[in-house]
């Protein structure tokens, strides 16, 4: 006589679009006595049989019970209050309502009393806006007291979460001003990683309880059991655990005490299908929302594409400072800023200097590393002072300065470094290379380790060519340097101009006429032969100048001859 059971438990996590209160659920419990399972089992044997002893089961039924003690089956909607025993009683007395919602349920169970009753005996609910619902014990919350094969325990992670308030007006209000210092806690305790390791996230729950004390003794709070846990957000994520049966074998639950009794739990979704015709409107209705949502996007953004006046180049830079190694302090962090040359110009808005984050290095094979993901954003605007003018523009420059900060507060200048911004568009990766100033002695060297500080530029610029120098040679003999790390940048960079759109016309024009003449392999051809034969009269010419007047004369009579 040995049952299968569902030992399948875990929660199943369902998408919808529809609204969830439209979600009802049958709920079925039975309890597993020795009767039953004689009667279950000889029931199967006779039904194998034609005509035998059919009458005889009706002896092995139970008596003195009701079908409600014995089990129940109950179809329950989303958020429907279902009172037990203990709240049926505990509500009767309006001394005991403190809260509106207490008030509520107390005219709700005096309407009950008043009419037929309620129609559940052992099956309730608790809510999400019932006080229970965060007050349930942690291995209701989290468990269903199922047997399984396996005796997992919860994680810390989960007993944590089990407090975890998921309505906002049921949350103990918190200071939410940010604090002026200690942001980052460089050392956290394991006990700050275990307050702060929790996720507060925003959903509605319901439990649908059991009340599975003896027959007679119903209302005992220690004998209630969780049979479902419902979970929703407002993304139509739907989470129930254990899942619907489906046609597998009911679920086992296994009561507490001296008298430890079984039950069965059978879960199915008995939610009203859509008919077809619903379907289709409802299909409707989404693609007329998102052709509207479309149409409104197209109108925020525009038919025309954004261009440049003429003879502007817009020059836009999406950069990355992604990591920095090699320099011999810890606790990293960049200074930088932009350099327009003449011809450049940018928004009056945006900002040209920066600072990165402070990064602690991480050690990565024999290097150590210190990875910032620092994004920045750059634009400027090239335009020529002549038209016809046809020099090489100028490109903007990024200086930037590796520093280091210690837990003393002490900072120390451990590079210098540049980045000229790339001529051509696209995707590029630079890694630059970085120096500092030296200071020769052992005094200069103590400084830097005790106290910090070291020499710095007081123009930056003088890494690369300074703004100010207007000679023809710029000499930095005597200037004694140390080359310390490197900086790599990821660069998006983006060049857009009427002169591109121009040139692309004309292109094309041009492509046309060499079509016209035998395409381009013809008129490479073409090139070459002339260019050929321009070359062979240089060098005839050349040769001629070299010989002797009366070689000279005697040539070009013979040629004025023939």
């Amino acid at each position: 006589m040995a049952d299968c059971w569902n030992t399948d438990t875990g929660e199943a996590v369902y998408r919808s679009r529809d609204v969830v209160k439209n979600l009802t659920i049958k709920v079925r419990i039975e309890r597993v006595t020795s009767t039953g399972a004689l009667s279950l089992h000889l029931q199967q044997q006779v039904l194998s049989q034609p005509d035998g002893g059919a009458i005889e089961l009706e002896t092995l039924s139970s008596q003195g019970q009701t079908a409600g003690d014995v089990e129940e089956e109950l179809v329950v909607g989303w958020q429907e209050k279902l009172f037990s025993q203990y709240e049926m009683e505990l509500f009767q007395n309006e001394a005991a309502c403190q809260t509106p919602l207490d008030r509520q349920y107390h005219a709700e169970v005096e309407a009950l009393n008043r009419g037929k009753g309620r129609r559940n005996h052992r099956i309730f609910t608790y809510t999400d806006h019932d006080r229970y619902t965060n007050c349930l014990p942690f291995h209701q919350l989290h468990t269903t007291e199922l047997l399984t094969t396996t005796k997992s325990s919860p994680t810390f992670l989960a007993e944590r979460m089990a407090s975890v308030r998921h309505r906002r007006q049921d949350r103990r209000t918190t200071d939410c001003s940010i604090p002026k210092s200690k942001i980052v806690n460089w050392e956290p305790t394991e006990e700050f990683v275990k307050s702060s390791h929790v996720v507060n996230s925003t959903m509605q729950t319901m439990h649908i309880m059991g009340d599975l004390s003896p027959p007679g003794r119903l209302g005992q709070k220690e004998n209630e059991c969780l049979l479902v846990t419902i979970k929703t957000d407002g993304s139509g994520t739907v989470i129930v655990k254990p899942d619907f049966n489906q046609g597998k074998e009911p679920y086992r639950i296994v009561t507490e005490g001296e008298k430890r009794e079984v039950w069965r739990l059978t879960l199915e979704n008995v939610s009203t299908t859509m008919k077809p015709e619903e379907k289709e409107r409802e299909h409707n209705m989404y693609k007329d929302l998102y052709v509207r949502h479309k149409e409104y996007l197209n109108s925020l953004v525009g038919q025309d594409f954004e261009m440049p006046p003429a003879g502007i180049l817009r020059y836009v830079m999406n950069g990355e400072i992604v990591s920095a190694k090699g320099f011999e302090y810890d606790n990293l962090y960049i200074h930088f800023f932009m350099e327009l040359p003449n011809n450049w110009s940018s928004l009056p808005f945006q900002p040209h200097s920066g600072v990165t984050q402070t990064c602690r290095t991480k050690t990565v094979g024999k290097e150590n590393v210190a990875f910032f993901s620092f994004p920045f954003t750059f634009e400027a605007f090239y335009m020529c002072e002549k038209e016809s003018e046809e020099s090489i523009p100028q490109w903007p420059v990024l200086y930037f300065k590796v520093l280091s900060l210690d837990s003393w507060q002490r900072y120390r200048t451990e590079g210098y470094g540049y980045l000229l911004f790339p001529a051509v568009p696209g995707k590029h990766t630079v890694t630059c290379h970085t120096w500092r100033p030296l200071q020769t002695g052992t005094l200069s060297a103590l400084r830097r380790f005790f106290i910090g500080g070291s020499p710095e530029l007081e123009d930056h610029s003088y890494v690369r060519i300074p703004g100010t120098f207007k000679g023809e040679r710029l000499s930095r003999f005597g200037f004694c340097t140390e080359s310390t790390g490197s900086v790599t940048f990821n660069l998006h960079c983006v060049q857009q101009a009427r002169a591109f759109v121009d040139a692309t016309m004309l292109k094309k024009r041009r492509q046309k006429v060499f079509d016209q003449l035998g395409g381009f392999s013809q008129q490479g051809a073409v090139c070459t032969i002339l260019e050929a034969f321009q070359r062979a009269r240089r060098k005839m010419q050349e040769a001629r100048e070299s010989l002797p007047r009366e070689i000279i004369n005697a040539t070009s009579q013979i040629e004025s001859s023939a």
